[in-house]
Protein backbone atom coordinates (compact mmCIF):
# COMPACT_ATOMS: atom_id res chain seq x y z
CA UNK A 1 0.00 0.00 0.00
CA UNK A 2 1.20 3.53 -0.80
CA UNK A 3 0.51 5.56 2.31
CA UNK A 4 0.29 9.36 2.16
CA UNK A 5 2.57 9.83 5.17
CA UNK A 6 4.44 7.91 7.85
CA UNK A 7 3.32 10.40 10.52
CA UNK A 8 1.66 8.94 13.58
CA UNK A 9 -2.14 9.21 13.59
CA UNK A 10 -3.84 8.77 16.96
CA UNK A 11 -7.48 7.84 17.43
CA UNK A 12 -8.81 8.71 20.88
CA UNK A 13 -11.85 6.73 21.96
CA UNK A 14 -10.74 3.87 19.72
CA UNK A 15 -12.62 1.27 21.71
CA UNK A 16 -15.96 2.71 20.64
CA UNK A 17 -17.86 2.42 17.39
CA UNK A 18 -16.74 5.79 16.03
CA UNK A 19 -13.11 5.32 17.00
CA UNK A 20 -12.80 1.78 15.65
CA UNK A 21 -14.36 2.90 12.36
CA UNK A 22 -11.83 5.72 12.21
CA UNK A 23 -8.90 3.35 12.68
CA UNK A 24 -10.19 1.26 9.80
CA UNK A 25 -10.78 4.33 7.62
CA UNK A 26 -7.25 5.66 8.20
CA UNK A 27 -5.83 2.39 6.90
CA UNK A 28 -8.41 1.83 4.16
CA UNK A 29 -7.80 5.33 2.78
CA UNK A 30 -4.05 4.76 3.13
CA UNK A 31 -3.36 7.86 5.19
CA UNK A 32 -0.60 6.37 7.34
CA UNK A 33 0.54 2.92 8.40
CA UNK A 34 1.34 4.25 11.88
CA UNK A 35 -1.98 4.31 13.70
CA UNK A 36 -2.41 4.21 17.46
CA UNK A 37 -5.74 3.61 19.13
CA UNK A 38 -6.27 4.90 22.66
CA UNK A 39 -9.12 4.19 25.03
CA UNK A 40 -9.22 4.02 28.84
CA UNK A 41 -11.29 0.84 28.48
CA UNK A 42 -8.66 -1.80 27.76
CA UNK A 43 -10.81 -4.69 26.45
CA UNK A 44 -12.60 -2.37 24.04
CA UNK A 45 -9.49 -0.92 22.44
CA UNK A 46 -7.77 -4.30 22.36
CA UNK A 47 -10.82 -5.82 20.64
CA UNK A 48 -10.87 -3.01 18.08
CA UNK A 49 -7.18 -3.53 17.37
CA UNK A 50 -7.66 -7.27 16.97
CA UNK A 51 -10.32 -6.60 14.33
CA UNK A 52 -7.91 -4.33 12.48
CA UNK A 53 -5.25 -7.03 12.59
CA UNK A 54 -7.75 -9.47 11.08
CA UNK A 55 -8.24 -7.06 8.17
CA UNK A 56 -4.56 -7.71 7.34
CA UNK A 57 -3.72 -4.25 6.00
CA UNK A 58 -0.34 -4.51 4.23
CA UNK A 59 2.40 -2.56 5.94
CA UNK A 60 0.20 -1.46 8.83
CA UNK A 61 1.84 -0.65 12.17
CA UNK A 62 -1.27 -0.45 14.31
CA UNK A 63 -0.82 -0.19 18.06
CA UNK A 64 -3.19 0.34 20.96
CA UNK A 65 -2.86 1.54 24.53
CA UNK A 66 -4.69 2.71 27.64
CA UNK A 67 -1.82 5.10 28.44
CA UNK A 68 -2.45 8.60 27.10
CA UNK A 69 1.25 9.51 27.27
CA UNK A 70 2.17 6.51 25.14
CA UNK A 71 -0.62 7.34 22.69
CA UNK A 72 0.21 11.01 22.20
CA UNK A 73 4.00 10.90 22.24
CA UNK A 74 5.24 11.68 18.69
CA UNK A 75 1.65 12.10 17.44
CA UNK A 76 1.23 14.38 14.44
CA UNK A 77 -2.52 13.95 13.86
CA UNK A 78 -5.27 13.33 16.41
CA UNK A 79 -8.94 12.57 16.01
CA UNK A 80 -10.82 12.51 19.29
CA UNK A 81 -14.20 10.91 19.77
CA UNK A 82 -13.31 10.33 23.39
CA UNK A 83 -16.28 11.90 25.13
CA UNK A 84 -19.56 10.57 26.49
CA UNK A 85 -21.96 9.60 23.67
CA UNK A 86 -25.28 11.28 23.04
CA UNK A 87 -28.25 9.09 23.96
CA UNK A 88 -31.90 9.21 22.98
CA UNK A 89 -33.65 12.25 24.41
CA UNK A 90 -30.41 14.17 24.90
CA UNK A 91 -29.26 17.28 23.08
CA UNK A 92 -25.61 17.88 22.29
CA UNK A 93 -25.62 20.56 24.98
CA UNK A 94 -26.71 18.04 27.63
CA UNK A 95 -23.19 16.64 27.43
CA UNK A 96 -21.61 20.03 28.15
CA UNK A 97 -20.03 19.75 31.60
CA UNK A 98 -18.56 16.26 31.51
CA UNK A 99 -17.24 16.50 27.98
CA UNK A 100 -15.86 20.00 28.53
CA UNK A 101 -13.78 18.59 31.38
CA UNK A 102 -12.56 15.77 29.12
CA UNK A 103 -11.60 18.38 26.51
CA UNK A 104 -9.70 20.38 29.12
CA UNK A 105 -7.57 17.35 29.99
CA UNK A 106 -7.05 16.55 26.32
CA UNK A 107 -5.72 20.06 25.71
CA UNK A 108 -3.33 19.73 28.63
CA UNK A 109 -2.16 16.33 27.38
CA UNK A 110 -1.51 17.72 23.89
CA UNK A 111 0.54 20.55 25.38
CA UNK A 112 2.60 18.07 27.42
CA UNK A 113 3.07 15.16 25.03
CA UNK A 114 2.71 16.41 21.43
CA UNK A 115 3.05 20.21 21.25
CA UNK A 116 4.22 19.99 17.62
CA UNK A 117 0.95 18.39 16.54
CA UNK A 118 0.05 19.16 12.93
CA UNK A 119 -3.73 18.88 13.27
CA UNK A 120 -6.41 17.76 15.72
CA UNK A 121 -10.02 16.99 14.89
CA UNK A 122 -12.44 17.16 17.82
CA UNK A 123 -15.77 15.46 17.27
CA UNK A 124 -17.26 14.69 20.69
CA UNK A 125 -20.28 16.81 21.57
CA UNK A 126 -20.94 19.64 21.88
CA UNK A 127 -18.04 19.79 19.42
CA UNK A 128 -17.93 23.58 19.10
CA UNK A 129 -17.30 23.89 22.83
CA UNK A 130 -15.10 20.82 23.32
CA UNK A 131 -12.96 21.95 20.38
CA UNK A 132 -12.65 25.43 21.86
CA UNK A 133 -11.69 24.08 25.29
CA UNK A 134 -9.12 21.75 23.74
CA UNK A 135 -7.60 24.60 21.75
CA UNK A 136 -7.30 26.98 24.69
CA UNK A 137 -5.57 24.42 26.91
CA UNK A 138 -3.39 22.87 24.17
CA UNK A 139 -1.31 25.93 23.33
CA UNK A 140 -1.70 25.09 19.63
CA UNK A 141 -2.17 27.67 16.89
CA UNK A 142 -5.91 28.02 16.11
CA UNK A 143 -5.38 26.65 12.60
CA UNK A 144 -4.25 23.35 14.10
CA UNK A 145 -7.61 22.47 15.70
CA UNK A 146 -10.81 21.84 13.77
CA UNK A 147 -14.17 20.41 14.73
CA UNK A 148 -16.47 18.17 12.74
CA UNK A 149 -19.22 20.34 11.25
CA UNK A 150 -19.81 18.61 7.91
CA UNK A 151 -22.65 16.33 8.94
CA UNK A 152 -25.19 19.15 9.05
CA UNK A 153 -24.29 20.09 5.48
CA UNK A 154 -24.28 16.48 4.26
CA UNK A 155 -27.67 15.99 5.91
CA UNK A 156 -28.97 19.01 4.00
CA UNK A 157 -27.61 17.51 0.78
CA UNK A 158 -29.22 14.17 1.65
CA UNK A 159 -32.61 15.70 2.41
CA UNK A 160 -32.65 17.70 -0.81
CA UNK A 161 -31.57 14.78 -2.96
CA UNK A 162 -34.29 12.61 -1.44
CA UNK A 163 -36.94 15.30 -1.88
CA UNK A 164 -36.11 15.94 -5.53
CA UNK A 165 -35.30 12.32 -6.36
CA UNK A 166 -31.82 13.06 -7.72
CA UNK A 167 -28.38 11.66 -6.99
CA UNK A 168 -26.85 13.09 -3.86
CA UNK A 169 -23.84 14.61 -5.66
CA UNK A 170 -26.21 16.42 -8.03
CA UNK A 171 -27.09 18.64 -5.08
CA UNK A 172 -24.18 21.05 -4.67
CA UNK A 173 -23.18 23.95 -2.45
CA UNK A 174 -24.97 22.70 0.66
CA UNK A 175 -23.82 24.78 3.60
CA UNK A 176 -24.75 25.07 7.26
CA UNK A 177 -22.72 27.41 9.46
CA UNK A 178 -22.43 28.42 13.08
CA UNK A 179 -23.03 25.80 15.75
CA UNK A 180 -23.14 22.07 15.19
CA UNK A 181 -26.55 21.74 16.80
CA UNK A 182 -30.19 22.70 16.65
CA UNK A 183 -29.22 26.40 16.40
CA UNK A 184 -27.24 25.92 13.18
CA UNK A 185 -27.68 28.42 10.36
CA UNK A 186 -28.96 26.63 7.25
CA UNK A 187 -28.05 28.51 4.07
CA UNK A 188 -30.28 28.04 1.03
CA UNK A 189 -28.61 30.66 -1.15
CA UNK A 190 -25.45 28.59 -1.72
CA UNK A 191 -27.18 25.37 -2.81
CA UNK A 192 -28.14 24.13 -6.26
CA UNK A 193 -30.14 21.12 -7.42
CA UNK A 194 -28.88 19.84 -10.78
CA UNK A 195 -27.56 23.35 -11.42
CA UNK A 196 -30.74 25.20 -10.44
CA UNK A 197 -30.36 27.56 -7.45
CA UNK A 198 -32.30 26.24 -4.47
CA UNK A 199 -33.71 29.73 -3.87
CA UNK A 200 -35.41 29.49 -7.29
CA UNK A 201 -37.12 26.27 -6.21
CA UNK A 202 -38.27 27.26 -2.71
CA UNK A 203 -41.81 28.62 -2.79
CA UNK A 204 -42.77 26.70 -5.93
CA UNK A 205 -44.73 23.51 -6.39
CA UNK A 206 -41.38 21.70 -6.50
CA UNK A 207 -40.51 22.76 -2.94
CA UNK A 208 -43.19 24.72 -1.14
CA UNK A 209 -42.32 27.02 1.74
CA UNK A 210 -43.94 24.53 4.11
CA UNK A 211 -41.90 21.64 2.69
CA UNK A 212 -38.71 23.67 3.01
CA UNK A 213 -39.40 24.39 6.67
CA UNK A 214 -40.02 20.70 7.34
CA UNK A 215 -36.84 19.78 5.45
CA UNK A 216 -34.81 22.32 7.48
CA UNK A 217 -36.14 20.73 10.63
CA UNK A 218 -35.03 17.31 9.45
CA UNK A 219 -31.53 18.68 8.88
CA UNK A 220 -31.21 20.18 12.35
CA UNK A 221 -32.61 16.99 13.91
CA UNK A 222 -30.67 14.58 11.69
CA UNK A 223 -28.52 13.19 14.48
CA UNK A 224 -31.55 12.75 16.73
CA UNK A 225 -33.29 10.78 13.97
CA UNK A 226 -30.37 8.36 13.66
CA UNK A 227 -30.50 7.75 17.42
CA UNK A 228 -34.24 7.02 17.22
CA UNK A 229 -33.79 4.63 14.29
CA UNK A 230 -30.65 2.81 15.40
CA UNK A 231 -30.80 3.16 19.17
CA UNK A 232 -27.38 4.82 19.27
CA UNK A 233 -25.71 7.97 18.03
CA UNK A 234 -24.20 8.27 14.56
CA UNK A 235 -20.83 6.58 14.11
CA UNK A 236 -20.18 5.77 10.45
CA UNK A 237 -20.68 9.29 9.10
CA UNK A 238 -18.63 11.12 11.77
CA UNK A 239 -15.87 8.53 11.46
CA UNK A 240 -15.65 8.92 7.69
CA UNK A 241 -15.86 12.69 7.57
CA UNK A 242 -13.35 13.28 10.37
CA UNK A 243 -10.79 11.02 8.68
CA UNK A 244 -11.42 12.85 5.41
CA UNK A 245 -10.57 16.09 7.22
CA UNK A 246 -7.19 14.69 8.22
CA UNK A 247 -6.69 13.41 4.69
CA UNK A 248 -7.30 16.93 3.40
CA UNK A 249 -4.60 18.32 5.67
CA UNK A 250 -2.08 15.58 4.89
CA UNK A 251 -2.57 15.99 1.15
CA UNK A 252 -2.97 19.76 1.37
CA UNK A 253 -5.66 19.50 -1.28
CA UNK A 254 -8.65 20.67 0.71
CA UNK A 255 -11.92 19.33 2.06
CA UNK A 256 -15.31 20.07 0.47
CA UNK A 257 -17.39 20.74 3.59
CA UNK A 258 -17.42 23.43 6.30
CA UNK A 259 -15.13 22.91 9.29
CA UNK A 260 -15.53 24.27 12.79
CA UNK A 261 -12.66 26.64 13.49
CA UNK A 262 -11.59 29.32 15.95
CA UNK A 263 -13.18 32.65 15.06
CA UNK A 264 -12.06 35.98 16.47
CA UNK A 265 -13.02 38.24 13.57
CA UNK A 266 -15.98 39.29 11.40
CA UNK A 267 -17.78 40.57 14.51
CA UNK A 268 -17.43 37.24 16.35
CA UNK A 269 -15.27 36.92 19.46
CA UNK A 270 -13.30 33.92 20.71
CA UNK A 271 -15.59 31.13 19.61
CA UNK A 272 -15.36 27.86 17.71
CA UNK A 273 -17.96 27.43 14.97
CA UNK A 274 -18.43 26.45 11.36
CA UNK A 275 -17.54 29.10 8.80
CA UNK A 276 -16.58 28.92 5.16
CA UNK A 277 -13.26 27.09 5.39
CA UNK A 278 -10.33 25.62 3.56
CA UNK A 279 -8.17 22.81 4.88
CA UNK A 280 -4.56 22.91 3.76
CA UNK A 281 -1.28 21.53 5.06
CA UNK A 282 -1.29 24.55 7.40
CA UNK A 283 -4.66 23.58 8.86
CA UNK A 284 -7.92 25.54 8.94
CA UNK A 285 -8.33 28.80 7.05
CA UNK A 286 -11.55 30.70 7.68
CA UNK A 287 -13.58 33.24 5.74
CA UNK A 288 -16.93 34.91 6.34
CA UNK A 289 -19.83 33.10 4.64
CA UNK A 290 -21.79 34.96 1.99
CA UNK A 291 -25.54 34.71 2.15
CA UNK A 292 -28.90 36.44 2.30
CA UNK A 293 -29.47 38.94 5.15
CA UNK A 294 -31.74 36.50 6.97
CA UNK A 295 -29.07 33.78 6.69
CA UNK A 296 -26.42 36.06 8.18
CA UNK A 297 -28.87 36.89 10.97
CA UNK A 298 -29.29 33.16 11.62
CA UNK A 299 -25.49 32.81 11.79
CA UNK A 300 -25.32 35.62 14.33
CA UNK A 301 -28.06 33.97 16.39
CA UNK A 302 -26.13 30.70 16.34
CA UNK A 303 -23.03 32.56 17.51
CA UNK A 304 -24.99 34.11 20.38
CA UNK A 305 -26.18 30.65 21.43
CA UNK A 306 -22.60 29.37 21.42
CA UNK A 307 -21.32 32.30 23.48
CA UNK A 308 -23.83 31.36 26.18
CA UNK A 309 -22.47 27.81 26.25
CA UNK A 310 -18.90 29.15 26.27
CA UNK A 311 -19.73 31.43 29.18
CA UNK A 312 -21.26 28.49 31.06
CA UNK A 313 -17.97 26.63 30.68
CA UNK A 314 -16.11 29.69 31.95
CA UNK A 315 -18.46 29.72 34.93
CA UNK A 316 -17.58 26.08 35.61
CA UNK A 317 -13.90 27.00 35.78
CA UNK A 318 -13.05 24.78 32.80
CA UNK A 319 -12.04 27.86 30.83
CA UNK A 320 -10.58 31.06 32.30
CA UNK A 321 -12.13 34.46 31.58
CA UNK A 322 -11.68 35.58 27.97
CA UNK A 323 -9.01 38.13 28.89
CA UNK A 324 -6.84 35.38 30.39
CA UNK A 325 -6.87 32.93 27.46
CA UNK A 326 -3.52 34.13 26.12
CA UNK A 327 -1.88 33.15 29.42
CA UNK A 328 -2.74 29.52 28.62
CA UNK A 329 -2.31 29.79 24.86
CA UNK A 330 -0.13 32.63 23.54
CA UNK A 331 -1.51 31.95 20.03
CA UNK A 332 -4.92 33.30 21.06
Amino acid sequence: MAYLTDDKVVILGAGGAIGSNMMQAVLTLELSPNVCGYDPYGPGVKGAAEEMYHCAFPGANLTYTTDIKEALTDAKYIISSGGAPRKEGMTREDLLKGNAEIAEQLGKDIKEYCPDLKFAVIIFNPADITGLVTLVHSGLHPSKVGTLAALDSTRLQTALSQHFGVKQDEVTGCRTYGGHGEMMAVFASTAKVQGTPLTDLIGTDKLTDEQWQVLRGHVSQGGKKVIELRGRSSFQSPAHQSVMMVKGVIEGQGYPWPVGGYVNDFGFEKIMMAMETKLTSDGVQLSMPEGLPEEIDALKASYTHLTKLRDEVIGMGVLPPLADWSSLNPNL
